[in-house]
This record gives C-alpha cells, structure tokens and sequence, in this order.
C-alpha cells in the first residue's frame, strides 16, 4: 500500500513537472502586448463597462462627480494663470483657498485637463473620458500581469474579473471617484513589473517599477498607503521563492536572494524620487491642514465597517455609505468572481508549481483585505500602532479596493491551462466564463443622469455646491471655524443673478476693513491666481492690511521698487489673531509703495522637485547605458 502510494505521488509529482514544462514554455511563446488578440479582446469586452459614461449627460448626483468636475475646474484655473503643477486652489473654502493640490495626487485631474485644455472637453466630458481611460487601461494592466506567470486565457479572465468586480462599478458610477479609478490602473501595473524585476531582472522592468509606483503615488496617495504592504510582501515571497542556489549552503543562498531583492528595492526607491515632488511637501506640510473635518462626524471610520452579509447581498443602490449596516451602496465582492476564484483554487492548487506561493499569497491578501473592511475588525482600528495604518484608508469598506485586486487574479485560475487550453481562439469553454463574469455584474452597469442643482460649471456653481453640499470647504490649521460664506462667494452668485458672466475677483484685499482715511488714493495695481500686487499710498503711521486668504506656508510678502518691480524687502505675513478665519495679515510701512503678495515654494516643495529631477536624469543616463549594452552584446 505505502509502495502504491509512494508511486501515485511520485507519477503526481512528474505530471505536475511536465506541465510546468509546458506553461514555462508556453509563457515564453507569448507574443507581444500589440500583437496578442487576446490583449485586445480583453480591452474590447470592458465596452459595457465604458458604455455608461458614454450617455448624453452627466450623473451630477454620484457621491464625488461634482467633486471632480471642480477640481478639474480649479486645475483650469490655475493652468490659464500659467500654473501646470498647482498646489493651491483659490476658489475651495468660498474663496478663501485650500492647498487642495498640495496634499492631493493631481494626476488623474492633469490627464482630464489634457481633455480640456488641448481638445476642448467640457468639464465633464473631460471627468467622463478619464473615467473611460481608467477602465481600457486597467484591464489591460492586469491582463498584462496575469498574463506573464498564468497565460493568456487566465489573463482574460483576470481582466475582466477586475473591471466588472462590483466595488470597481462603485468606484466609477456610485461613488465617481476619479482618482482611485485611475489607482485601478496602476495596482496591476505595480504588481507586475516587480514581479518582472525578480523573475526576469532587466533595467525595462526597474524602470517600469519606478514609473508605475511613482504614478500611483501621484494619483492617489491613499490607497498607494493600502496597497505597499501588500507590495512589500508580494515582493518578498518572490524573492524567496525564486532565488536559486538552494543546495549550494545557506551563504551561497543569502546571498543569491540580496541579488534578487537588489532590482525590485531599486525600482521602488527609484519610484519615491520621482514622486518626491508630490509626496514631500504633502507629508511634511500636512500639519498645516485641518484634517479633523475628514475623519469625524459623518467620515468618522466607526460608522462604516461592513456587515458580513453585505459582501453577499446582491442589493445595488446609489446613495452613500452611511453610519450603521443601512448603507445604500453596496459592498459586495460579486457571485460570479468568488466562485470562479474558489473554483480556480480548487481545480488547480495540487497542479501549480511555484505560482502556488503567489496563489495563496493572493489568498490571505483577499482574506486579510475583506476581514479589515468588516464589522469583525473594529477592535483593530483602536489599536495604537496598526489603527493608524487602517484609519489611513478613512472608511473601512475601502479596503475592498485591495480585495478586488485579489480576488481579480484568483478568479484567474479559472482560465489555467489545466482546465482551459492555451490556444489563438477564443474556445466555448473561455467564452463561457467571460459571458459569466460581464452577465454577473451586467445589472450594475449604470449610472443615473441628473441635471446640476448647482447651474452650469462656473464660480458661482462652485460656491452654490459648496454651501448646499458642505464639501470642499477644507481649512488651514489656522482656521478656528470652517466659514460658511464669504464676500467672493457673494460677488460670484451677485454676477450670476445679473446674468453677466461670472468673473473672478480682482483681488482678495478685504476691503470691508480697509482704513481709507490712512492710505488715501490705493489701488491693486496687479492680480493673478498666484499673486497680487498692491500699490498703497499711506500717510506717516505704519498699518494692517488683511487679505481674504487663509494663512498658509508659501504665500509670502515683500516690497517692491516701484520703478523696476524688484523685491527690496520681505515682510512677515502674521495669520489673523482675530475672528475665527486664520487670514493673512501685513503690516505696511509708513509712506508709499507696491506690495507684493506671491505664493511660492517652500523648503520641502523645492527638495521635492530637485530630487524628482536627478531621479529622472538618473532613469535616463540608466537607460542610455541599457541600450549601450544591449548593443555590445
């Protein structure tokens, strides 16, 4: 008996040595991305997803569609006064401004304005063609990862698992949020050339590495805070898993496995630099912003953990995620994934080589993600040192972002060469599944069109949603109180009533307070977005100006001389000690002269772009002296 046995399992072990034969060479058969149909039938089939956004219309009434429309607006805005990487946002908080850029990834709005400024977009067209992008482009990301270790019918599968997984809909039709759409794009992108780095380390796939981490970071720094752990241990395992030299000693192997972990550790630092310019100053001047208004109250965490019966309900709604289990949105992983990724596992565990580490590691990210975002959890949001790495995602249920990413690749396996054979067409067996995951989710493939309560995209809209919404109404540290109106909110909506157009202020002075008696004959001799100066005319005394801006580290002070315009002296700028708003106040000397007030770079944001600059200078001598050995060779 135990002689019959030792034979199943060695014929077993042989079985699964030929098959891994088989999809090794397999794999290295593959034809280019461009060339490969299945590529391209794969971005074909996400139609149904994309069909929606391409309605007359827009679905104003989506949790953050306004949200983006003005951020887009507001990138506009800054890009007409010059500015192409903007950091601060006039218009947000009634006019007030908030350093809305400086703290939020602007890649996705970047790409939008792409739309608008270069082919004359709407607004919301603009939103609604980076929402189609986000859709093509993730599906092609992940079938290019699944693609490289489980083949090409997997990588089918995988693909759509991802764009039709219902929390993916969320994002785009429910919640409509732009940047963590885009984020979709850039997890498989990720995942795949770090996997690409260890298995087949080349300076393309470093590079790739440090492109893609360093998009993700610039599109979304919260979910790129969700998503690293689970980089750093997919990146571990694949360094164990594949270093050689096992029977060569332990030193041998240490050493072997430091060489593997070499090209993916160079590849995300590499990432990091390029970033810099974003991430620097968003972490070390986030200290300056209210961050109070977007974690308690109604976003507090404590009141959106997940049911465990709401990853299985099939209910679909579009209202918003609200405290308690009566959600009106949904959170479920979707029928037709989970199956096929529980299938796939059960099918094909005791027939995959090596990828079985990767398969499970997939596995307990999906637990683990699913677990985190569940009602289950809630004590681990109170512990001291991992609550602060969960708190970061602001909603438990957004943890399902890391849970699609997994469950997309497990239902992969569905598509494994051990159940659907490779081949250049499309069998029954491969249309059968993809049928099953677009007709799973095909009920969800909507989005409900409205009209703007708000009026047409124009300052006054944007003050209108502001105050009917209470959004975007974000406050320096400075603030004591988040206004609720303001005098620029009354000139905008004063213009809009007389059925003028709708003009920006021509200055922020506040001249409700302005002492006329002390600087006589005054005027703004210059104003812009980013700067503005002021030509006053006092008598002997010294006085106080106050600007309707909340203080904030950037903006700056000097005089100027008034035949040449050249800075002679910086004047502090103190945050107002009255009231409740943190305005900028200047005292202006005695006699007259030009004022200037400029929003600038601070020590972070200049470091930041430095260091931005040599990485790139640094990926592109490295991808000289690639070529440069590639020819030699």
């Amino acid at each position: 008996m135990a002689n019959e046995l030792l034979l199943a399992g060695e014929m077993e072990s042989e079985a699964s040595s030929r098959l891994e034969t088989q999809r090794s060479q397999m794999l290295e058969a593959h034809p280019p991305l461009w060339r490969d149909g299945f590529f391209w039938l794969a971005l074909g089939l996400t139609i149904f997803a994309v069909a929606p956004f391409l309605l007359p219309g827009y679905f104003w009434g989506a949790n953050d569609a306004r949200h983006h429309v003005y951020f887009l607006f507001e990138y506009d805005r800054l890009v007409q006064d010059g500015v192409w990487w903007p950091r601060w946002s006039p218009d947000f908080a009634f006019g007030y401004g908030y350093p809305f850029f400086n703290i939020y990834g602007p890649f996705s709005h970047f790409l939008g304005e792409l739309f608008h400024h270069f082919l004359g977009f709407s607004f919301t067209d603009a939103v609604e063609a980076v929402f189609v992008i986000s859709i093509g482009a993730s599906a092609g990301a992940m079938y290019a990862f699944v693609r490289s270790w489980l083949g090409r019918p997997a990588a089918l599968l995988a693909a759509l698992a991802y764009t039709y997984a219902p929390y993916h809909l969320l994002n785009l039709y429910v919640r409509a949020n732009l940047a963590e759409s885009m984020a979709f794009v850039w997890l498989p992108l990720v995942l795949w050339t770090a996997r690409q780095s260890v298995v087949r380390p080349a300076y393309r796939w470093v590079a790739g590495l440090a492109i893609s981490y360093a998009g993700l970071m610039l599109t979304s720094n919260l979910v790129i805070v969700l998503f690293t752990p689970l980089l750093a241990g997919y990146v571990l395992l694949l360094t164990i898993v594949y270093t050689g030299a096992r029977g060569e000693g332990r030193g041998a192997w240490v050493r072997a496995w430091i060489r593997k972990c070499i090209p993916p550790l160079l590849g995300g630092l590499t990432g990091l630099g390029l970033s810099a310019v974003f991430w620097l100053p968003a972490f070390t001047e986030r200290q300056y912003v209210r961050v109070d208004q977007w974690f308690d109250g109604r976003y507090a965490y404590r009141g959106h953990f997940v049911e465990w019966h709401q990853f299985f309900s099939p209910v679909w709604g579009f209202g918003a995620s609200v405290v308690g289990p009566d959600d009106t949105i949904s959170f479920q992983i979707g029928a037709a994934i989970a199956a096929l990724a529980l299938l796939g596992v059960l099918f094909t565990w005791r027939l995959l080589g090596q990828e079985r580490w990767e398969i499970g590691f997939f596995g307990v990210g999906a637990l683990a993600a699913i677990f985190i975002a569940s009602v289950s959890a809630a004590a681990l949001w109170e512990a001291p040192l991992l609550g602060g790495l969960l708190q970061s995602a602001q909603f438990p249920w957004r943890w399902l972002v890391i849970a699609t990413l997994c469950t997309s690749v497990l239902a992969a396996l569905a598509g494994h060469p051990s159940i659907v054979a490779e081949t250049q067409r499309l069998s029954l067996p491969l249309l059968a599944l993809t049928t099953t995951l677009i007709l799973g989710s095909y009920p969800y493939l909507r989005v409900e069109i409205r009209e703007p309560v708000e009026g047409p995209v124009s300052l006054a809209g944007l003050m209108r949603f502001q105050q009917s919404a209470d959004e975007m109404t974000g406050s320096t540290a400075w603030v004591k109180e988040i206004p609720t109106w303001s005098p620029m909110a009354d000139y905008y909506i004063s213009q809009d009533q007389a059925g003028g157009p709708v003009e920006p202020v021509d200055t922020k002075l506040d001249y409700s307070i302005f002492d006329y008696e002390t600087f006589g004959a005054s005027s703004v001799a210059h104003s812009t977005i980013s700067e503005e100066i002021f030509y006053y005319n006092g008598r002997q005394t010294s006085a106080t100006i106050v600007f309707n801006h909340f203080y904030y580290p950037g903006w700056n002070a000097y005089l100027l001389d008034g035949e040449h315009g050249q800075r002679i002296q910086q004047i502090p700028i103190i945050p107002e000690e009255e009231g409740t708003l943190g305005r900028m106040t200047v005292d202006v000397p005695p006699g007259s002269g030009y004022l200037l007030l400029v929003y600038e770079d601070t020590p972070p944001r200049t470091i930041g772009g430095i260091i931005s600059l040599l990485t790139v200078g640094l990926l592109i001598a490295g991808g000289g002296a690639a070529i440069v050995k590639r020819r030699q060779c």
